[in-house]
């Protein structure tokens, strides 16, 4: 098991890292929040919020989702994949809310749990980022890899792995530290090739179960060694080579 203080080393390492971070999911309202939590399942949030952006334009409550026909809700979030099980959920989801919350989103989880297509970690999103309510720990697929590999949890099971965390960090960073972890994820601790090299906790992490993928990685930060002048240019070994035509950039997306 992790020690405190190497755990303090790594939450401090985070905060520092990613002192702004929040849910990348655009939204103004409680129920738009709800809504895009829900298609997010098995999709990306860029895809979602594009999907969203022309969505809340023509659903503005619960009603509206509750009272158009299936088939064209369908439509409109076809792009988010499994689109007709996503649309039973949030009609269901709405025609609820509206019936027994008059259309709001009510800020108690267990009353969220309730709901049609809201399981745990979709109310934690929104009690969080909606309401500042510190209900839980978000366990996505990134905070669940990253915090086996930070020794926070040995735990597969979501719901074993937010009692691990919930048990280990303070309550007052359960919301900050899932959006950290998150971003944290996207940026460098990625499922198939974690850039350990460049990562900002490579050194208080324990790195388990990828140390040995780790060190096989080229460090970004490597650059070529000079040329001397007169002679031919040559790249350090294992540095990436200088580019030869156009500019380009990535942004890659765990």
């Amino acid at each position: 098991m992790l020690s405190n203080s190497l755990r303090r080393r790594i939450l401090s390492s985070l905060a520092a890292e990613y002192p702004d971070a929040t849910c990348s999911l655009n939204f103004q309202s409680p129920l738009e929040l709800l809504i895009a939590t829900i298609l997010s399942a098995q999709c990306t949030d860029e895809r979602v919020n594009q999907v969203t952006k022309s969505l809340f334009q023509k659903y503005r409550t619960a009603w509206d989702y509750a009272s158009v026909p299936l088939s064209e809700l369908e439509s409109d979030i076809q792009s988010t994949g499994f689109y007709r099980n996503k649309a039973k959920s949030i009609r269901a989801c709405c025609e609820r809310l509206d019936r027994e919350f008059g259309g709001k989103v009510p800020p108690d989880m267990d009353a969220l749990v309730e709901l049609p297509g809201v399981g745990r970690k979709t109310a934690n999103v929104v009690l969080g980022t909606a309401f500042g309510i510190p209900s839980g720990i978000v366990v996505d697929t990134h905070v669940a890899r990253i915090s086996r590999r930070l020794g926070f949890t040995d735990q597969n099971d979501p719901v074993k792995i937010e009692q691990d965390l919930m048990a280990i960090i303070p309550q007052s960073e359960w919301i900050a530290f899932s959006h950290r972890v998150i971003q944290h994820g996207r940026r460098y601790c990625k499922a198939k090739k974690p850039n350990c090299r460049d990562c900002p906790l490579a050194d208080p992490c324990p790195k388990i179960g990828v140390a040995e993928a780790a060190e096989a990685l080229p460090s970004k930060r490597t650059s070529p060694t000079p040329a001397v002048r007169g002679k031919a240019k040559t790249a350090t070994p294992g540095a990436p080579l200088p580019a030869t035509g156009s500019r380009g950039k990535g942004k890659g997306k765990g």
